[in-house]
């Protein structure tokens, strides 16, 4: 066998797409009951880092596959059962289910003294099996160990109430009735914020740092169809900072007017918040923000401001930490440092392993993991002659840089890529 991929959700069926269509021998492991991935995961009894209120956050016109749309009846943001449903349709109408293993996972993948790789895989009986290949995809996604806050607030060994993590969330009408805080101010915490509020009795949502949030539309259309129209693509990044900024002045007003905090970096220096919900459900005091924690001490939780309530569920909504246990030590990243990649794709020190999906971009992420896929198809067919590991090991400084002068380095920013001028790399490697 040439090729494994590692994950049947968006990333890797677009590898396993890109790989047939140059009839690349392949197969895909899939440790879920079905292909979808995080999509798939609400309510299917599998861990994920998914929630039954998941909808898209981009347009479904850039969310669905080049040559596969989404169906014309789905609305703009499609629920996370449509895209499951969509992405199966995907793997039936290319012909992947075939090479497609599922409720099969990847224990270990070791490489060799002659440069092929080993995967050792588990089905759902527990049998092992150990194959040979000459290629290795990883496309398993990076949502997979929870972050938690280290350390944790003083007294929190003391606090009565349960303590969550996004991960552990599932739906709204769980928590009926009760006093909830919700740390965080990314997409899962106003997301789980917003749908907590209306089913809880209470919903806190403590904010450390501010972020800027930026609705799904503005002046009518969405945010990344904005992001992609050549009027703004021309602008330099100042330019369209101005622009952005001014135009959130206008829909929302300043984040401080809803009592949150101001964002202390300029847009684009960090992640942001994609909400159409959260504003208004502090607006309309739904969802009570709150600053960071200070302590807790039995069923109350304080805040720096001095504030306390009664809590009885906290919930962390602080990310996730990138963990490719089968894979060797350091790869791609050692622990809590940056991910090391030519191209965002290519470990250079390890011959015959690839990444698709493991990028961070403000948009939709399904155009570039096409790109990815078809680089890396052209690359295992031959057609593509990768540069010595010292020439790659030169881009991935190069780029890092970029990424910390312009985010601050983490294992997060790392992966930082932007639309335009990372498709434009891809297509022109």
């Amino acid at each position: 066998m040439s090729v494994c991929v590692i994950g049947a959700g968006l990333s890797g069926l677009a590898a396993a797409h890109a790989l047939k269509e140059r009839g690349i021998e392949f197969v895909c492991l899939e440790k879920a009951s079905d292909v979808g991935g995080i999509w798939r995961m609400p309510g299917a009894g599998e861990p994920s880092p998914a929630y039954l209120a998941l909808h898209l956050n981009s347009a479904k016109q850039l969310t669905g596959y080049d040559d596969f749309p989404m169906p014309s009846e789905l609305p703009l943001y499609p629920r996370h059962s449509d895209v499951a449903a969509y992405l199966r349709s995907f793997a039936e109408w290319a012909g992947l289910l075939p090479h497609i293993e599922l409720r099969t996972e990847v224990v270990s993948v070791r490489q060799e003294s002659d440069g092929g790789w080993t995967v050792t895989s588990r089905d759902a009986q527990g049998a092992e099996a150990v194959r040979g290949f000459d290629q290795v995809i990883v496309a398993s996604g990076h949502h997979s160990e929870p972050a938690v806050p280290n350390p944790l607030p003083p007294g929190s060994g003391s606090f009565t109430g349960t303590v969550l993590h996004s991960m552990d969330y599932l739906d709204g009408r769980d928590f009926a009735g009760q006093r909830v805080v919700v740390v965080g101010l990314g997409a899962s915490a106003v997301d789980i914020a917003a749908d907590l509020s209306r089913h809880a009795a209470r919903t806190v949502l403590s904010v450390r740092r501010g972020l800027h949030i930026v609705p799904k539309q503005l002046c009518g259309l969405s945010v990344d169809l904005i992001a992609e129209a050549p009027w703004f693509t021309s602008k330099s990044l100042d330019e369209q900072r101005d622009f952005v900024e001014q135009a959130l002045l206008v829909a929302r007003g300043r984040l401080s007017d809803y009592g949150l905090p101001e964002p202390d970096h300029p847009i684009f220096s960090s992640a942001v918040t994609i909400s159409d919900e959260i504003l208004s459900r502090i607006r309309h005091g739904a969802v009570i923000p709150k600053p960071a924690i200070d302590s807790l001490d039995g069923d109350r939780v304080s805040f720096t401001d001095g504030t306390s309530v009664e809590v009885d569920t906290v919930i962390y909504c602080t990310g996730f930490r990138m963990a490719f246990s089968f894979l060797p030590a350091g790869c791609p990243a050692n622990p809590q440092g940056p991910v090391e990649l030519y191209r965002r794709i290519v470990a250079p020190d390890r011959p015959g392993l690839l990444f698709v999906g493991l990028i961070r971009p403000v948009g939709s992420i399904t155009r570039l993991v096409e790109a990815q896929a078809r680089w890396v198809a052209r690359i295992v067919d031959g057609d593509v002659a990768l540069p010595p590991a010292d020439v790659m090991h030169k881009e991935i400084d190069a780029y890092l840089s970029g990424i910390a002068e312009r985010y601050g380095l983490s294992e997060g920013s790392s992966i930082q890529v932007d639309v335009g001028p990372y498709l434009g790399e891809l297509q022109d490697a």
